[in-house]
């Protein structure tokens, strides 16, 4: 097996054992430290330890039944549900208009389109803070959606930017040929044949939206505070073993949006 072509250069896959091994390293690198939160948060002591000296439950009871994280977490879901419809929608429309377009001004467009993933995060945080300070949007639902969406939205270009070049506009246009108008056109022919990608970049945007947590120190404050700033707060005070339980429910979460991510990438390239 190892001798087999791994490519059409006729490289074989044991003189590309090297890199094969530099990969696991880094994968190890990067993945163990994360993963072994998990056997912490079932410890049962009062302070984090590897590895736990007792098992228990009770971190994940103490989560569940503290009124401060399920109301953080249903903070959470609500941005993250909102950013995915506003990043998903605006995101699919800027791709679809992109790719119509024949404007020489199209790429600088995409360019633009696309810098809060170039940018770095805390400077746009600061720009968010100061934006809506006047617009009184800090400590509110919408501060959070429009924030979070900001960031997810270059997500949702590029990945249904690539279902786009997968697809014949010609179809489209015969459909528009034959009486439909283009947004009838765009749901009943284009939209199907790039659902997948669709529903890959709403995944990213859920999973980017939960995850956050510099922009949220800044604008979401009192009864508006996310999930990951009051873990991020919690860890500033105090090492509460509460953080563990909560981090593995998100990675395990994290991990089920990315699988069937990539379960629809693959049904969009076969």
């Amino acid at each position: 097996m190892l001798r087999r072509p791994a490519t059409s250069t006729q490289i074989t896959h044991l003189q590309r054992l090297w890199l094969y091994i530099l990969c696991g390293l880094v994968l190890f690198y990067l993945v163990v430290p994360t993963l072994l939160v998990i056997p912490m948060s079932f410890s049962g002591s009062r302070f984090l330890s590897f590895p736990p000296e007792t098992w228990s439950l009770r971190w994940y009871r103490a989560y569940f039944d503290s009124v401060e994280w399920r109301a953080a977490t249903s903070v959470s879901l609500q941005a993250a549900a909102w950013t995915t419809v506003v990043a998903t929608v605006t995101g699919t429309l800027a791709a679809y208009g992109l790719h119509c377009s024949r404007l020489k001004i199209t790429k600088h467009l995409s360019v633009l389109l696309v810098l809060p993933m170039i940018i770095p995060v805390i400077l746009l945080a600061v720009g968010v803070f100061m934006l809506f300070a006047p617009l009184q949007l800090n400590s509110s639902l919408t501060g959070l959606v429009l924030s979070h969406s900001a960031l997810a939205i270059p997500l949702v270009l590029i990945t249904v930017t690539a279902g786009m070049r997968n697809f014949d506009l010609n179809q489209e246009q015969v459909a528009r040929s034959l009486g439909a108008s283009r947004p009838r056109a765009f749901v009943t022919v284009t939209l199907p044949q790039i659902r997948n990608s669709v529903l890959s970049a709403a995944l990213l945007s859920f999973v980017v939206s939960l995850d956050e947590v510099v922009i949220a120190l800044l604008i979401a404050g009192g009864d508006m505070a996310t999930l990951p700033r009051r873990m991020f707060l919690a860890l500033r005070d105090e090492i509460d073993p509460t953080i563990a339980s909560i981090s593995t429910i998100l990675i395990l979460l994290s991990i089920l949006l990315l699988g069937l991510s990539q379960l629809l990438d693959r049904k969009r390239s076969k």
